[in-house]
Order: structure tokens, then sequence, then C-alpha cells
């Protein structure tokens, strides 16, 4: 390919489609120069070092994950909420593995203050669990716990460690169900703050 035309966001682009072939954590300058047929020294005039690279495409994939999401759960409450988030989170993770491994890395949090993309996952996923009336401390913590929980299912999946001959999507189903069922019945945190709503 040739050098000229080069932008920012072709090469940020670029390097996350080649995260979600070889895998984000292999990822070089080297090697998306190698895709855009230039020398490492070409793609400095865009990024500063491999860090901001990899930044950059942490950035851009947590816009289009959240975009997604966004997408699934609107118009929905509840349980329709839950599942549509929960469905959304696992597709992107399946299909765009790269991307989603750069969703998982840790951003300085000026950057994260700064950004679109992080600020509307923030308000998205409260969105999604304020029929649930939980409110701060348990609501972070109900956050963690689905983010764990959608992480590690997609993880193992994504691996191939499920290998018990239940069906994956049923069992997938009935985890989500489990966590409906769950947030309706969220233990208050004692002595660290009342819960919300009813």
């Amino acid at each position: 390919m040739a050098r000229a035309g080069l932008t920012t966001e072709r090469v940020v682009g670029a390097a996350a489609d080649l995260a979600d072939s070889i895998g984000f954590d292999k990822v070089t300058i080297s090697a998306l120069a190698r895709g855009f047929g230039v020398k490492d020294a070409s793609l400095y005039s865009h990024v500063r070092n491999l860090q901001d690279l990899r930044t950059r495409v942490a950035v851009l994939a947590a816009g289009e994950f959240i975009d997604r999401i966004g997408v699934a759960v609107a118009g929905r409450a509840g349980k329709d909420a839950l599942v549509a988030f929960a469905d959304a989170y696992r597709a992107f993770a399946l299909e765009r593995p790269g991307r989603y491994e750069a969703t998982q890395m840790r951003v300085d949090p000026e950057i994260v203050a700064r950004s679109s993309a992080y600020r509307r996952t923030i308000e998205t996923t409260g969105a999604m669990l304020r029929a649930y009336g939980l409110a701060e401390p348990d609501l972070t913590d109900a956050v963690r716990l689905l983010r764990s929980a959608f992480h590690g299912y997609c993880a193992l999946e994504a691996s191939g460690g499920f290998g018990a001959p239940r069906d994956v999507q049923t069992s997938w189903e009935r985890s989500v169900e489990a966590l409906h069922f769950l947030l309706e019945h969220w233990p208050s945190a004692r002595g660290e703050g009342e819960r919300g709503g009813g």
C-alpha cells in the first residue's frame, strides 16, 4: 500500500484490524508498517510510539464496543436490557477479539476522562442497571460482577475452555437469567450505603 494518504485514523484502524487477526498483544509498529508497505519511521508522524498506538486502538475499540451495546439496549429496560447488553457484549468479544482485548487495557485516567467512549460506557451501563434500583456502593459492585461474568465466559468460550457437551449458547442464556435474578435480589451492602429504589 502506498505511503500517500496515511492518516492517524487509518493507521489506528489498520492496527485494530491487525489486532483482530493476530492478537492485540502482537501488534507492533513494524508489523503495521509492513501492512502499509512503508518503513517504520513513516508511522511515527501519526503515532508517538507503540504505547500511543495501543492506547488509540483501545479508545477506538471502546467506542465501537459501546456503540454496539447502545444500539442493542435502546428502548429496552430491566431483563430485556440486560439480555441485549450481554448478547452484544459477547458478540463483540467473539467477533472482534483483538479489539475486545484492547478494551481490557488499562488506559491513562486523563485519557479516559476526556473520552466520550468511556463516558458513554458508564452512562449506558448505569442506565441498563437503573431498573434494578441499585445505588452506590451496590451499583459499582454489580457492574464489577457483570463485567467479570461476561469477560470470564467470553474468554473461556473463545479459548475452547468449555469441554462439557452442554450447549454453550444455552449455558450463556441461563447464566444471564441467573444474573438477572441476582440483580433483582441484590444483598444490600451493610454499613456502606442504602439501596436505592424498591
